[in-house]
């Protein structure tokens, strides 16, 4: 595996991917503490993760915001990661409903940062700060009219896809994603419980991986997706 050149823009780059990554991870995070405070279990609130300060998210899990961004970043050019906001399994199993919305709290966040996202571009589209590429990247979905526009630009796209990319990825009905639980809505209240309690949800790094192998291939379709959507008419792809 070759190590990039450390130059000045692959360390600016860096910075923007791990700035975006933090707040995207933050906002995902406190959104799951928040729904969980606001549906009776106060466990990550108490851990102050109600929160869009970094620190308490940091602390939970810091391998997953520090450690294996950067070492991602570096060693392929892209930045992902993980958090987690603890949860009361009594309470979970005694509400299954308010835990299925709970968890979906999480890529809810990430859905509004990348419609966000979408209308920072539009808007500085219509300003005439940008406008759209004539082909993309996952760190140019939009491209700046002057050098003056191009750290907007490039943080706009991360934010953009970095959140298609987190929000779509944890609906996935793989433990321990965030979808394993969000699907039990879609299930009467027996059924939930038998499945929140199958062996299927033990299965752990072993579901994480399966979910990945399986996006892996999902995800250009999505991206694609999305860009259209974005930029209806253009037609991409």
């Amino acid at each position: 595996m070759q190590i990039p050149h450390f130059d000045a823009h692959f360390i600016v780059l860096g910075v923007i991917w791990y700035v975006v990554f933090l707040f995207s991870t933050v906002c995902h995070e406190g959104a799951h503490a928040l729904a969980g405070k606001w549906m009776g279990d106060p466990t990550a609130f108490h851990g102050g993760q109600v929160s869009l300060n970094p620190i308490p998210h940091i602390q939970q899990e810091p391998l997953g915001t520090v450690v294996v961004p950067i070492l991602s970043y570096v060693f392929a050019g892209w930045m992902i990661g993980w958090a987690s906001a603890p949860y009361d399994p009594a309470w979970a199993r005694r509400n299954p409903r308010h835990a299925a919305w709970m968890a979906l709290a999480g890529p809810g966040a990430n859905f509004l940062l990348m419609i966000l996202a979408g209308i920072g571009i539009h808007l500085g589209m219509a300003t005439g700060i940008f406008r759209a590429p004539e082909s993309v990247s996952y760190t140019q979905v939009v491209h700046a009219t002057s050098s003056g526009g191009e750290l907007a630009a490039t943080a706009l796209s991360i934010l953009f896809v970095l959140n298609l990319l987190l929000g779509t990825f944890n609906l996935l009905p793989f433990p321990p994603l965030d979808g394993h639980n969000g699907v039990t809505l879609l299930m009467s209240r027996g059924t939930a419980a038998r499945f929140s309690a199958s062996t299927f949800a033990g299965l752990g790094f072993a579901g994480l991986l399966l979910a990945w192998i399986i996006y892996d291939k999902l995800f250009p379709y999505i991206f694609l997706v999305a860009l259209n959507l974005l930029y209806p008419g253009l037609h991409y792809g």
